[in-house]
C-alpha cells in the first residue's frame, strides 16, 4: 500500500470515529453493539444461533427430599386412608399429599425450630398438642416403622400391602394409642402428625408440592390466592371462580 493511500485509509477511520463519538452510538466512549464493525469497514460476523432454554414439563416441586422410596409408598398408602378417593374426587395419594409431607419434614418446620423445645414433657390431655422430646423429622419416620412393624405383626404383612379394612384396622388402633412408636412415645403422636399433614398436603398451595393441579381446591370450589375479589363481591349471586395459585401473582 503507498503512503498516500495509507493516509487515505487513516484520514477514513478518524473520520468515522469521529462521526461515532457525535452520533451517540457510543456510552463513555464504549461503541454499542455492532456499530463499530461496520463503520470502519468490517462486516460483523453473524452471530451463531442461539439455543432454546429447555422448558421442562414436569413439576419440580414433585422431587422427593426427605423419604427413601419406601417410607414415601408408605406414606402414600397411610395418607390415601386418611382422605381416601371418593366419588368427589380424588384421594391424598393422587393430590401429592405425600410430596408436600416429604418437603415439609425436610424443611426446618421438620427441625422443630420455632417450638419451644425445653422441659416437662407431660402425657398431653386431649385439649394439648404433641408432649414428645422427638423432633418432627425423627418421629415421622419412626412412625411409619412401627407402622410396618405393626401390621406384621397382626396381620403378617407389611402396611402397603394390606386390604383397605385391614389399613383401616391399624391406623384406628393407631389413633387409640395401643402402642408405641419409640420409647414412651405413643402411636397416637405419630397418627396425629400423619393426619394433619395429610389434610395440609390435600388443601395447601401446590407451590408446597401437594394439591396437585389445585384438583383440591377445586372439589371445595375454593378460588385459592387471588389479590382481590372486588369485582365478585358487588354480585349478588355466587361467582364460581377457577383457583388461582400463589405463583400466578408471585411477580406482582
Amino acid at each position: 500500500m503507498s503512503k498516500q493511500e495509507k493516509n487515505s485509509f487513516v484520514d477514513k477511520r478518524s473520520s468515522r470515529r469521529t462521526f461515532l463519538k457525535n452520533s451517540g452510538l457510543t456510552v463513555g466512549g464504549v461503541v454499542l453493539g455492532g456499530a463499530l464493525g461496520s463503520l470502519l469497514g468490517n462486516e460483523p460476523k453473524t452471530p451463531a444461533p442461539v439455543k432454546q432454554a429447555h422448558t421442562p414439563t414436569a413439576n419440580p416441586n414433585v422431587a422427593l427430599i426427605f423419604f427413601t422410596t419406601e417410607q414415601y409408598q408408605l406414606t402414600q398408602a397411610a395418607s390415601e386412608r386418611i382422605f381416601p378417593e371418593d366419588e368427589n374426587g380424588p384421594g391424598a395419594k393422587e393430590l401429592n399429599a405425600a410430596i408436600y409431607i416429604d418437603h415439609q419434614l425436610a424443611s426446618p418446620w421438620g427441625l422443630n425450630v420455632k417450638d419451644y423445645r425445653l422441659g416437662a414433657f407431660h402425657t398431653p390431655e386431649p385439649t394439648q398438642g404433641g408432649q414428645t422430646k422427638m423432633l418432627r423429622k425423627d418421629l415421622f419416620p419412626a412412625g411409619l416403622l412401627a407402622l410396618n412393624t405393626y401390621s406384621v405383626k397382626q396381620f403378617e404383612k407389611k402396611f402397603t400391602e394390606l386390604e383397605i379394612a385391614e389399613q383401616d384396622a391399624v391406623l384406628t388402633d393407631f389413633s387409640e394409642g395401643k402402642t408405641t412408636v419409640y420409647k414412651g412415645v405413643s402411636s397416637t403422636e405419630f397418627f396425629n402428625l400423619l393426619r394433619s399433614l395429610t389434610m395440609e398436603g390435600v388443601y395447601a398451595d401446590p407451590l408446597y408440592g401437594g394439591n396437585k393441579e389445585m384438583l383440591g381446591w377445586k372439589m371445595r370450589k375454593y378460588p385459592g390466592s387471588r389479590m382481590t375479589y372486588l369485582q365478585e363481591i358487588q354480585s349478588e349471586k355466587f361467582v364460581v371462580l377457577e383457583p388461582q395459585g400463589l405463583n400466578s401473582h408471585m411477580g406482582h
